[in-house]
């Protein structure tokens, strides 16, 4: 917990103006509280006995509470402002630095978690962050101010009751910190199990067609129930143990104000100390022990927020993938400051375009994705500027493998991959992947216009471009039936799996990269379809190195190689009819896909 809170301290260290301006008010607030009760001592003195009241005194220390009652209101509504717009500027910059750390992320980390834990860190984990700073700044600041004005303006009344009420003080903070320490843990817990929830309730949700298909609702509900059963146990635990730090205080605090009256009493009879000094005694003693309260209830808030900002800066402090030289070309260096060859990776390839000819060195490379399971072993291969390579297998084979290695999506465990003479691992990756355009199986499209989604890659794209990509990728003929045409807005269910794919393609064509890689790019559409883009392909394949990987080898029997993949190896490796006559495993792949048409 101490390294979470100097972390939020850092990132509160550019708002120290505001920080100091707080404090300064919540010091002058208290201040101004504190000195009431004084007025009313001294007025409360000036009321002698019955028929003897001296009016003047009463009326002259009255009028001046009520100025310094309408001065505290002010300087506490000034600092409530201040305090808002500093707790959500803190978690601005704590969303804006969590997502763009996601966008720096490997891929590899990506895998590894859930989709719904990343969003729960991001949306609920800041948010409970957010409460908890809102109550600290507005509590914790006025409470620590008042416990320590409070002493002050008591020792000026009574020394020896003073010192009662400061060695009963500190069995409040024992009791606070044992049982702090006992629901942080729990918080800890919850903020995970919620994390967890979010992520099934967002599969569930996302995938709700496959769940009806295989009648998983039942089990789904089920698995549900007993995650919501785990974060109903931590809540209740976390909160149980959070709930008793107030009664505990409260008690100590009763115990110390009786004690307060007692001695006051005695102090009375024995001349030292006035009514009015009793009044004002007593009325600091509740005043002292209310912050306790209040800090004791905001400790339940800051314990969960502290539990929350250790996962979002977990986050944070993920390694991020994108070399240095591109952190400080997308957000500057005031985001990510310090020297780039301190930061890794020095001596980078510059980011000038160059002329990309497209020979590609594949040279002893292996890779695994979990240690002790191999996967790609001793992988070689000579891509000559132009060609096109094939990659065909059975499932797991590592054919996608192989394109997220080429890619850098992942770092082969060994050997070296080189385009143009130049290894990839000199390269910053966004130069890298400039020189690939990617059609992927899996589609992808963001919340926005059909324009704004072909034109990813090439933003300052005009439509006449864009139309003539969308035609050349067969995708303008369902454009042109869209509410809007190229302004249609899109969300998940406006298109069908095949006109999403479409769209990815057309964004391809827009761009006219160097290279491609195809990866199962036509698995989403029909069979006409396919034939038609196909020929585009043939067109946009012309002079570029090619990648295409496929289930479907029909749509790679005119590729210059092919090799073929079977447990991380090339066992077979040549055209199709060189292929098809050695009578190979290549054979007996094609074969079982068309042995049925053939006949």
């Amino acid at each position: 917990m101490k390294q979470t809170i100097k972390k939020l301290m850092h990132i509160l260290g550019a708002y120290r103006a505001l920080l100091f301006c707080s404090i300064f008010l919540a010091a002058l607030s208290v201040v101004v509280q504190l000195y009431v009760p004084i007025l009313f001592g001294r007025a409360i003195d000036g009321i002698i006995s019955q028929g003897n009241v001296n009016f003047s005194i009463v009326q002259k220390y009255l009028s001046k509470i009520l100025i310094l009652v309408l001065i505290s209101g002010l300087a506490t509504w000034i600092m409530n402002m201040i305090n808002n717009r500093m707790t959500y500027r803190v978690v601005r910059d704590i969303r804006s630095q969590a997502i763009r750390r996601l966008q720096t992320l490997p891929i590899s980390y990506l895998d590894a978690h859930s989709s719904g834990d990343i969003v729960s860190r991001v949306i609920a984990d800041v948010d409970q962050l957010s409460d908890g700073l809102l109550l600290g700044f507005t509590q914790l600041f006025t409470g620590v101010m008042t416990i320590i004005m409070t002493l002050i303006f008591m020792f000026s009344q009574s020394f020896h009751i003073t010192i009662f009420v400061v060695l009963l003080t500190p069995v409040s903070f024992l009791i606070a910190k044992f049982i702090a320490s006992r629901s942080y843990n729990m918080f800890q817990k919850q903020a995970t199990v919620r994390g967890e929830e979010t992520a099934l309730i967002e599969e569930m949700i996302g995938n709700a067609k496959v769940v009806k298909a295989f009648a998983y609702e039942e089990k789904a509900a089920d698995h549900f129930r007993e995650i919501n059963t785990r974060l109903q146990d931590c809540s209740q635990t976390a909160l149980f143990y959070s709930s008793l730090t107030n009664p505990s205080t409260r008690f100590v605090n009763s115990v110390i104000y009786a004690g307060v009256t007692l001695l006051g009493g005695y102090a009375i009879l024995a001349g030292s100390l006035s009514v009015g000094g009793l009044s004002a005694l007593l009325n600091y003693a509740n005043q002292y022990m209310k912050p306790f309260n209040d800090i004791s209830s905001v400790v339940t808030e800051l314990q969960n927020a502290f539990a929350c900002a250790s996962r979002i800066f977990a986050l944070i402090e993920e390694p991020e993938e994108i070399d240095p030289i591109r952190i400080r070309e997308i957000y500057g260096e005031d985001e990510f400051g310090g020297d780039a060859e301190a930061s890794g990776d020095a001596g980078l390839t510059s980011r000038a375009e160059a002329e990309v000819r497209g020979e590609v060195d594949i040279e002893h490379v292996s890779f695994r994705y979990v240690p002790e399971t191999p996967l790609i072993e001793d992988f070689n291969l000579h891509a000559h500027p132009g060609m096109r390579i094939a990659i065909v297998g059975p499932t797991g084979c590592g054919k996608t493998t192989m394109i997220n290695l080429l890619m850098r999506f992942y770092e082969a465990n060994s050997g070296d991959i080189r385009i143009d003479g130049e290894s990839i691992y000199s390269m910053d990756r966004h130069t890298l992947r400039s020189k690939f355009g990617m059609v992927l199986q899996d589609t992808w499209l963001m919340h926005g216009t059909v324009r704004e989604n072909i034109a990813i890659g090439a933003p300052n794209a005009t439509d006449e471009e864009i139309i003539h990509a969308a035609k050349e990728a067969h995708s303008y003929e369902f454009i042109k039936r869209l509410p809007h045409g190229l302004d249609t807005m899109l969300t998940e269910d406006s298109l069908s799996q095949g006109q999403k794919q479409l769209l990815c393609i057309t964004r391809v064509m827009l761009t006219l990269p160097p290279m491609l890689i195809l990866d199962e790019a036509t698995s989403n559409i029909d069979t006409r379809t396919e034939v038609l883009i196909q020929s585009a392909f043939d067109k946009l394949m012309k002079n570029r190195t090619s990648f295409i990987v496929a289930h479907r080898l029909s749509t790679i029997r005119n590729a210059d190689v092919i090799l073929v993949m079977k447990d991380g190896h090339i066992i077979e490796q040549g055209n199709h009819e060189t292929l098809m006559k050695q009578g190979g495993f290549y054979e007996k792949l094609y074969n079982s896909q068309f042995a049925k048409a053939q006949e």
